[in-house]
């Protein structure tokens, strides 16, 4: 019997077709079957279309499914890839829009601060009921591969509360390490040995060696600083270098809105963002990326469509994990990558209970880490004002416990640089309002958050950001379609869709 892998959320089309192409470059896995599933009927059709396609055209004896029900797609599956963003892109615009209007400019808003919180509030009631159809049809042996933000607090209610085995997965750490061997002159980044360690999207290099030396926080902070891009779209990054003595794997608009120091006065905001990019520190600059690639890939399905009739002999295996930890596990070939797991002591200076990215090793018996790693205090403190945050944030959204919510919403690092405490309940009483058809948990506590809103005792402002840019029309993309075609091609990647 063949293996059988489901992918919920794979309406996240561009991010499917990856995984599963990843895969399908492992001869052992290329009579896999793979069931994908979806709620959303339309774009689900599109991925499998775009799945079978590729099966068709490199006549593999895989199996490709679709369906909307989701028990029918993990029963018997051995591995369940998790891509989805619950709400979809009309909640994930509440999640960026009403912070706004109390002075909460977040460029992403998926992993922690307001937007991150209760994103995360959705997506872990989805999963726990995922995670009971899991434990109900899945493969004894299930392991489910997270790649759903925000990611620690999703890994750490379906470890917690779910009850199944699950790593979460992301590639910052890989974009990272490509970025450090560029800006140092490194033609390849394999060439350049890293300890990277922390939370997700918190993680840092403690460790960089090149040829047997060792790599310094002087010579990497004048690489960026002397670097042509790199010093103009990464200040937050090397600001943070500068002071702490070590670079993060995230990009300068991530970062800044995890610390409560660059993003907490509207008129300094752009002194430390570029908007060359959206990654660099755009306000609402995923979402409004996320719309544009959506609007277009809608657009020019037929393009993308005959694009995956290319042969997998030309395909260049991507550095996601998915597909690595699976060879891995079904071949006992060694993989070493960087995981998000419990921590039980692996890194030694933060909390036993909390969800770390940090170095492992995979094979045929499982995922192994490396441990004993200390971070540096710096590094740590600021893993540890999130990490707060995501406790208090699993509890309250698997308690539906709302004054618990708040105060996780109070005590994140960006929102208590800027926000009073009566500002944080009623940002969160309008946040519940607006997103109350996800939030089945808080249920009993949404009316009493309605009537409070009709009267509401503070003031907002109707504010843009300090770096808004207007979503793109099709038309407007196309006058630049070569750019705009690479830079889809590229957000196909992204987990926004399902």
């Amino acid at each position: 019997m063949s293996l059988k892998i489901a992918i919920i959320g794979a309406g996240s089309i561009g991010f499917t077709k990856k995984l599963v192409s990843d895969l399908l470059c492992v001869p052992e896995l290329a009579d896999a079957e793979f069931a994908l599933t979806d709620t959303s009927e339309k774009n689900l059709d599109m991925a499998r279309q775009i799945i079978q396609r590729i099966v068709d055209m490199n006549k593999l004896p895989a199996k490709v499914t679709a369906t909307t029900d989701r028990c029918k797609a993990f029963e018997g599956s051995k591995y369940v890839m998790n891509c989805v963003r619950i709400g979809g892109l009309e909640a994930y615009a509440t999640d960026v829009n009403i912070p706004l209007k109390y002075g909460i400019d977040q460029c992403v808003g998926d992993t922690i601060c307001a937007g991150g919180i209760m994103y995360g509030q959705r997506t872990m009631a989805a999963m726990m009921d995922f995670c009971k159809d899991m434990r109900k049809v899945a493969h004894e042996d299930l392991l489910h591969l997270n790649y759903a933000n925000p990611m620690a607090m999703n890994t750490w209610a379906c470890l917690d509360h779910g009850k199944v085995n699950t790593v979460g997965l992301c590639h910052g750490v890989q974009n990272g390490w490509r970025q450090i061997a560029r800006a140092l002159g490194i033609e390849n980044h394999l060439d350049l040995n890293i300890i990277c360690s922390g939370i997700n999207h918190q993680t840092w290099y403690i460790g960089l060696n090149h040829q047997g030396r060792d790599i310094g926080k002087d010579e990497l902070l004048a690489a960026f600083e002397k670097h042509p891009v790199f010093s103009e779209q990464e200040k937050v990054r090397i600001d943070v270098l500068k002071r702490f003595g070590f670079y993060s794997t995230e990009s300068n608009g991530h970062l800044s809105e995890y610390l409560p120091w660059y993003r907490k006065r509207p008129d300094e905001i752009t002194k430390w963002i570029s908007t060359s990019e959206w990654i660099h520190g755009e306000t609402g600059g995923y979402l409004r990326y996320s719309t544009e690639n959506r609007n277009w890939f809608e657009q020019d399905f037929p393009h993308f469509l005959k694009l995956a009739e290319k042969p997998l002999s030309e395909y260049a295996r991507t550095d996601e994990h998915a597909s690595h930890i699976i060879e891995a596990l079904e071949t006992g070939r060694t993989y070493r990558g960087h995981f998000n797991v419990k921590n039980g002591g692996t890194i030694k200076n933060l909390p036993e209970d909390c969800i770390i990215e940090s170095p492992g090793f995979v094979d045929r018996f499982g995922i192994k880490m490396l441990e004993g790693i200390e971070l540096p205090l710096a590094c740590a403190a600021t893993c540890m004002a999130s990490i707060n945050v995501q406790r208090m944030s699993v509890k309250a959204a698997m308690t539906g416990d709302v004054e618990l919510l708040k105060l996780a919403v109070l005590h994140d690092p960006l929102v208590g640089a800027i926000c009073t405490p009566e500002e944080v309940w009623q940002l969160v009483d309008e946040m519940l309002v607006a997103q109350a058809q996800w939030l089945p948990q808080y249920a009993h506590a949404i009316p009493a958050a309605r009537e409070r809103m009709k009267n509401p005792k503070v003031k907002t402002k109707d504010w843009a950001g300090a770096a808004r840019r207007e979503v793109r029309s099709i038309e407007e993309m196309r006058e630049t379609k070569p750019k705009a075609t690479a830079n889809v091609g590229h957000s196909l990647g992204t987990r926004v869709m399902g």
